[in-house]
């Protein structure tokens, strides 16, 4: 929410309809064209397409992202809090903070974390579904175990993981934000985006938050490379840009628009700030 924050960009690679090959060459060209994040998903099924199609799980996947990669920050958008034990969780976001410093000063790992929603991963592996309100408990009691955990974990974190945050529900979410985010994501249009930040300052106030650190995140339109909307989702906050692409050719056209896109607002605020 900084106006002088550089704008970046975030790829999420669907894990879908892809071998891991294609996958692979996937991450190395996003980092060779400069994006700044690469992330996946965390479900166990494709979202789009065939739904019983080629798939592949996500924390297993970011280990190899982890030491494939040298400069880009990676992580899941987002983890399902639902899936595995909190402090198994903190576990696996350290261990994969410290294969992505390979021996430097810090790790590139982002902990995206969320409640979870798609019912057919539940069914099938087995979890409770339960409810949209029992599902953001979940997570509301999840959070402060990862954090807890990171503290005794030997050796510790290298960095202080960002936690980021995906959804937008003003009673439960925007609050977790307040308490817990270093980014908060979410796919609301640029028209919505100045009353949940309202109502994300009302929790920092309430909780002794100042939400001015932490970082706006949101989704590019799918239907289009449509600047106007990315323009009013920047003068609304916004500062990480995400894009989906899926298997199996990922193909970066929309990517390398929105990098072109990310440098001239960047160039532009540079002038401006001189």
């Amino acid at each position: 929410m900084t106006p002088n924050t550089p704008a970046r960009l975030a790829v999420q690679l669907q894990p879908q309809h892809a071998t891991y090959p294609q996958i692979r060459d996937a991450v190395l060209r996003m980092e060779d064209l400069g994006v700044d994040v690469v992330m996946n998903w965390d479900h166990f099924f494709p979202l789009s397409g065939d739904p019983d199609g080629l798939h592949f799980e996500a924390w297993t996947m970011l280990g190899a992202w982890a030491e494939q990669t040298e400069r880009v920050e990676f992580g899941s958008l987002v983890n399902c809090n639902s899936y595995r034990n909190a402090d198994l969780q903190a576990d696996m976001a350290r261990t994969l903070d410290h294969i992505s410093a390979k021996g430097g000063d810090a790790g590139r790992f982002i902990f995206g974390t969320g409640s979870g929603w798609f019912e057919r991963d539940y069914d099938e592996y087995g979890y409770e579904f339960g409810t949209v309100g029992s599902r953001l408990d979940d997570l509301a009691e999840a959070l402060p175990r990862v954090k807890a955990r990171w503290a005794k974990l030997n050796p510790a974190p290298t960095r202080e993981i960002p936690i980021m945050i995906g959804g937008k529900g003003e009673r439960k979410t925007l609050r977790l934000v307040a308490e817990h985010a270093d980014i908060w994501h979410s796919f609301v249009r640029p028209d919505e985006l100045a009353h949940k930040l309202e109502v994300l300052k009302g929790w920092g106030e309430r909780v002794g938050r100042d939400v001015s650190e932490i970082t706006i995140s949101n989704e590019l339109r799918r239907d289009g490379l449509d600047d106007e909307y990315a323009d009013a989702l920047y003068a609304g906050g916004v500062r990480l840009f995400t894009l989906g692409i899926s298997g199996p050719d990922y193909d970066d056209t929309a990517v390398r628009h929105w990098l072109a896109w990310r440098d001239r607002r960047n160039e532009d605020a540079e002038v401006r700030a001189a």
